[in-house]
């Protein structure tokens, strides 16, 4: 399992387009929004191609200025506690 975490910044006055078509994406969750037109997200996947080609997606919407990841971690086991 791959589990990132992004900030997304949307274009201004699209907000809430951008959070119908982060909505759409299997793996991606909005955590925090602001009234400035950011979004804190997480995406979780199955393998690494698949988390990078959601980051690289979201990146790419019409309505995304600027999309960053901040955070990636794989997990090889993830039902197995610490």
């Amino acid at each position: 399992m791959n589990i990132s975490s992004a900030i997304v910044h949307a274009r201004p006055g699209y907000l809430p387009d951008v959070q119908a078509a982060l909505a759409t994406l299997a793996g991606v969750e909005v955590h925090a929004v602001s009234a400035e037109g950011i979004l804190i997200v997480t995406i979780e996947t199955d393998d690494e191609g698949s988390n990078s080609a959601t980051y690289q997606h979201i990146g790419q919407l019409d309505c995304v200025m600027s999309a960053a990841m901040v955070y990636h971690q794989t997990e090889s086991e993830p039902n197995k506690e610490i």
